[in-house]
């Protein structure tokens, strides 16, 4: 196969993911930066190893490419280990607020706009492994299966670590709301 068509078939199996990756890598690095980073080295790997890609969704085999270069950036960065602060204004992607401004009073949309904070707040809190699982699951919509493909754990352990996430993230933002 020609370096052309190679690359055609590359870009055809992996662009329509570039948001899921850069989405996952942001939320695992809590950087905007370093997840751009992290991204282009991902599909940079990706590409040197397109060939080993046995068809079928490239999201997955892809997001698991992603995850392993974050937990590598995390093992060699002296940032993650200060813990970048993950700020909620610079890092989420504008909401198209204009029908809902319409509908809604100013104290409604902060109060969604706190809310998405904590929400927020209390995911880039989690640790690592149970962040990347509420990512993928309740983000990024992504099967149990497929987590697992990703974070090459079985689908049993994806099921107890997303109860385990859900169950931090609720106790958290319990806390956050009786401190209010």
């Amino acid at each position: 196969m020609s370096g052309t068509e190679r690359t055609r078939r590359f870009e055809a199996a992996t662009l329509a993911h570039l948001d899921a990756a850069y989405n996952l890598a942001r939320w695992l690095l809590r950087d905007d930066q370093s997840a751009q980073d992290v991204v282009q080295e991902a599909y940079l790997r990706a590409f040197r190893f397109f060939d080993s890609f046995r068809g079928g969704d490239a999201r997955p085999w892809l997001l698991g490419i992603v995850r392993n270069a974050c937990y590598t950036w995390m093992g060699e960065s002296s940032a993650a280990r200060a813990g970048v602060e993950f700020d909620e204004e610079r890092d989420s992607e504008a909401i198209d607020a204009s029908m809902q401004h319409a509908a809604e009073s100013p104290e409604r949309l902060l109060e969604r706009k706190l809310d998405r904070e904590r929400v927020n707040l209390a995911i880039a809190k989690l640790p690592p492994i149970f962040r990347e699982v509420i990512v993928l699951r309740e983000l990024e919509e992504m099967s149990y299966e497929e987590i697992a493909q990703i974070a090459g754990i079985p689908a049993g352990t994806v099921m107890s670590r997303l109860a385990r996430a859900r169950a931090l993230l609720r106790a958290s933002l319990t806390r956050a709301g009786q401190e209010d």
